[in-house]
């Protein structure tokens, strides 16, 4: 009898393995928010009752909070465990082994992972480094075939900060009926433009994250918003008790308090700019970001620098092995405080505008 295996898909599948351990400092590494929640969010933990905890949890109150919130109906609203498992469901409901998926990279490796296990054949197309890893319509036109049956975008883009114009999703989703485009907006609040009042287009799908902005990273909380009839066939896929009532309770508290999120939103854009600013004076590579991070040029120095920051205390994040990113780190934008750490440690690691200027 032979052993137990799993299937060659599994066998040969990419892992992602995020380099959580030792994250001891200050977290300007993973794109979380680098502060806290809001204190609505706190108080709602601790209401909570053992009751609670013993019943299933129930998603749809707090979903049709979340669309009202967003301008949509309940129906178009799904809850999930983070974004990943969004992109899973949307994975799982559309993807076929005889499937294509196409993937502008770099970006989240999360795309790939949840397409390869269906047995999809997943697509890359390079954004061009050289080219301000702007958005590649062309290629992305080309790459387009009968068979592609999902395309994944990120706007803004992680680890590039890029984004993508409106009018270009819906061009491509017209043009393009019988696939479906997922469209990422984990990092919606530091730029502003989004394409939720536009998925009564029957193809287009919208993710978001409450990790971000809101601070609930650790309660693992998303959103998928489509088009009817399409979420009904996401819902036959989901579990109905995917999201834990903890989320639920503090997901509604979180939502009361958009004071808290434009705060701090509005923080982390001052930041970003301040930061763009600084490196540009001491001449360091950088790619203009929408997001809550900017990713730098640091070539052969990268791997000192990483470490040198760890020495004063802060994390950031080796992008060197995403296509196109060679030499490269990113830096997630901490509060006013935070940034005012940040900048005291670059004084000490990078070139001085005078210096740059002789």
């Amino acid at each position: 009898m032979p052993d137990l295996r799993p299937r060659d898909i599994v066998l040969h599948m990419k892992e992602y393995h995020p380099p959580l351990s030792g994250r001891t400092g200050l977290r300007l590494d993973f794109n979380e928010n680098t502060d806290t929640c809001s204190p609505r969010v706190l108080a709602a933990l601790r209401s909570i009752t053992g009751d609670q905890l013993t019943r299933y949890p129930e998603r749809q109150p707090v979903e049709a909070e979340v669309a009202a919130h967003f301008g949509l109906a309940p129906s178009q609203v799904l809850l999930t465990n983070g974004v990943d498992e969004a992109i899973h469901l949307v994975c799982e409901t559309y993807l076929e082994p005889t499937s294509e998926v196409l993937i502008i990279v770099p970006t989240f490796g999360m795309y790939e992972i949840y397409a390869a296990q269906t047995g999809a054949l997943v697509k890359t197309v390079q954004a061009d480094p050289e080219n301000d890893f702007a958005f590649p319509l062309e290629s992305v036109r080309n790459a387009l075939s009968a068979n592609t049956k999902l395309v994944c975008i990120a706007s803004p883009n992680n680890p590039t900060g890029k984004t993508v114009s409106k009018q270009t999703v819906l061009a491509l989703a017209t043009e393009n009926p019988h696939c479906a485009f997922l469209i990422d907006e984990a990092y919606f609040h530091f730029y502003g433009e989004t394409l939720i009042n536009e998925i009564n287009v029957p193809n287009v799908f919208v993710v978001r994250t409450f990790s971000k902005a809101y601070g609930l990273a650790g309660l693992r909380i998303g959103v998928l918003c489509g088009p009817n009839p399409q979420m009904t066939y996401i819902r036959k896929v989901s579990s109905p008790y995917n999201v834990n009532e903890v989320a639920l309770q503090c997901l509604s508290a979180a939502l009361s308090d958009q004071a808290f999120i434009n705060d701090y939103a509005a923080q982390i854009r001052q930041g970003r700019d301040a930061l763009q600013s600084y490196l540009g004076q001491r001449n360091i590579r950088f790619w203009t970001s929408e997001a809550n991070f900017v990713l730098l040029h640091l070539g052969d120095s990268r791997q000192d620098f990483i470490q040198a920051m760890r020495k004063r205390g802060i994390l950031v994040r080796d992008r060197n092995s995403d296509p196109g990113c060679a030499g490269c780190v990113r830096i997630t934008i901490g509060t006013s405080p935070q940034m005012t750490q940040l900048f005291a440690a670059l004084d000490q690691l990078l070139p001085a505008p005078e210096v740059i200027a002789r």
